[in-house]
Parts: structure tokens; sequence; C-alpha cells
């Protein structure tokens, strides 16, 4: 059954958390054209429509070629701290009151951008939102699966110094870019490091790889989330097992669409996962690329799947217990969220 516009607006103005964000993925035409004026990169598009009207994709393959064509104009402290700012009013906007944000420091490093101007960067945009808009944020490092396992240490070992340092929100570690042909086992002596550091470990598994990938993910890699995870709804061992240890999925429902995981949101197993007692999160991906903040997310995956406002509530309290912030910060929102609900019952 359709949302009422009351039920939208009360969806909107729910708070929640986001927890599958690639602040790359947020980085819109416009400013990355701004940024490529300002640094002097030459774009292979004449403008922004041309930009947008590439934005056909066929898979994430396709997605990943313009996704790197667009971090490209990232080069200064300011241009990462302006990207970060930009993802985190449109946050305020949608009323997400924590955040945990991936970045792929790979992707720049490689063209001769220090981690230290990545991470500095973003930083002070995330500093800033606590202030101006009160949302808490957290960091995570992700690895590019397309990559070697002796890239993804060296990576490691360059960010050492900003895990865990005084006012630093980094604080994990992910996996994600192409998933077919990477096996989260790939990886296997990179996450056993991080885990020795004692960092949060989440990892991309089950969005077009099969649900093995998600086996390896939780065997392997001993990740505390799952990314995406949408095709653990084919084997019934692994749904049972996901509802059992409390592990949550990050599921990104206009990403899936875009990327022809699911031919449209009709499709789409976010409700049926839901019911099975999962620990099922909505969010955005990279909402630059794929049509949609967190708050589209929730209006295109209520329009499309018979959802209640109950399955709302629970989308938006497992967003909160299935962050990285500490039981008293997690209280805190979850009784925000209860008031709020107790305030919009109908």
């Amino acid at each position: 059954m359709p949302l009422t516009p009351e039920q939208a607006k009360t969806i909107c103005a729910m708070p929640k958390a986001e927890l599958h964000v690639h602040i790359e993925g947020t980085l819109e035409p416009e400013l990355i054209f701004r940024l490529a004026e300002r640094n002097g990169v030459k774009l292979p598009y004449a403008n922004v429509e041309a930009l947008r009207d590439a934005y056909a994709f066929t898979d994430l393959q396709s997605f990943l070629d313009i996704y790197y064509a667009g971090a490209s104009v990232l080069l200064t402290e300011d241009d990462f701290c302006d990207m970060t700012r930009a993802y985190l009013a449109r946050a305020a906007q949608d009323n997400i009151r924590h955040t945990e944000i991936f970045f792929d420091p790979q992707t720049h490093t490689a063209r001769g951008v220090s981690i230290e101007t990545v991470i500095n960067g973003i930083e002070r945009a995330l500093a800033e939102a606590e202030t101006q808009h009160g949302i808490t944020s957290r960091l995570i490092l992700c690895f590019l699966r397309h990559l070697s396992e002796e890239d993804a240490l060296q990576t490691l070992e360059t960010a050492l110094p900003y895990f865990n340092s005084h006012g630093h929100r980094l604080i994990g570690v992910g996996l994600d870019s192409s998933e077919q042909g990477h096996p989260p086992t790939k990886f296997t002596r990179v996450f056993e490091r991080c885990r020795a550091l004692g960092l949060r470990i989440v990892a991309h598994a089950g969005e077009e790889g099969p649900p093995a990938y998600i086996y390896e993910a939780l065997d392997t890699l001993q990740v505390e989330r799952v990314d995406h995870g949408v095709r653990a709804i084919e084997d019934e061992a692994l749904l049972e097992r996901l509802a059992r240890e409390k592990i949550a999925l990050t599921v990104c429902p206009l990403s899936n669409v875009r990327l022809k995981v699911f031919e449209d949101m009709g499709q789409h197993t976010l409700h049926q996962l839901l019911k099975r007692g999962l620990a099922v999160t909505i969010n955005s991906d990279d909402p630059a690329y794929f049509g949609g903040y967190l708050n589209e997310n929730f209006l295109a995956t209520f329009h499309a799947l018979d959802m209640t406002m109950d399955d709302a509530y629970t989308l938006a309290q497992n967003s909160f217990e299935a962050s990285f912030i500490i039981d008293s910060e997690k209280q805190a929102l979850i009784s925000e969220l209860a008031q709020f609900r107790a305030a919009n019952a109908t």
C-alpha cells in the first residue's frame, strides 16, 4: 500500500543513522566541475549535463569507471572538506543523527594525494557538522578489492597514526570496489592485522557476489556488519545465522536497482530480509550517482514494497543499534527515536 503524504513526511523527519555511504560517492556533478576548475583538472565531459547523462550504469564496474573519474578532481584538504561538508548538509536535511562514512584512500594515494590530505580534509568537515548540525560521525577506511592485498597492507600501515588517536574519528576498516572475482579471502592477512589492532570490521559482500562471499566475510574476515548482503536471501542457513548472530546488513536500495542487482524496486528483497528477523538498515551508498540520499532511499523502498510505519521505526532503530558508537550514545539516540514515535503516533 503506497505511503500517505503524512507517512512520507514522518519517515523523512524521523531520526536515523546512515552506516553505508562512500564519501566520494556524494560528489555531485556541480561540485565536480567547480573543483575541476579550481584545480585545473580537465574532465572528459563538456558540462554537468553531459556528466549526468553518463550515469546509465549496467553493472557495478560501469559505475566504478565514472566514480574514479569524478574523484580525480579531489587534490587538496579543502576539496575533501568541501565534499564532506556538502554531504553533511544533506544529512542534516534528512534528519541523520549519526553517520559512519566510508572513504577509499587508495583512489587518492595512487594519484599522489597523501592520506594525510584525505583524512584531515574529511575530519575538518566532520568536526564542523558535529558543532553546527549535532551530527556525530565515525570514519571507516575501505580497501579496494580489485587491488592486491599487499597494497591494502601498505595502506593500513600508512593510516596507523590516525587510528584511535585523539580527536580522530577513524575507527575501522571495510572492503569495497569490484566484488566479482575478488572474494573476501583475498584479504585474509590484512583483516587479521586489523583485528589485532582492535579495529571495527565491515565488508561489502553479497551484492553482486554470491552468498559464499557473505560466509567468507563472516568466517574469515570476522566482520561485525555486512555491507549490502541482499543475496543472503538465496541461502536459508545463512539467513538463520545472520538473524541469530544479529549481524546487521547495510542495504542500499536505490543503488541495487541502478546497478541492476534488481530490475526494479518491487523485486527488492529488503522487506523479506526484515521479516526474517535480520537487522536490516537502509542507506544511500553513492547518492550523487544513484539518484537519492537517505530519505529518497526510504521513500522509494516504502512506495514499492508493502511496508508499514512499524517497519520504518524498526529500520531506524536497527541503524542506531548497529552503529559503532558506545552504548550510552546508542541509547540516547534510541530514546530520541522513541520520543519522536510517541509524538507522531496516530
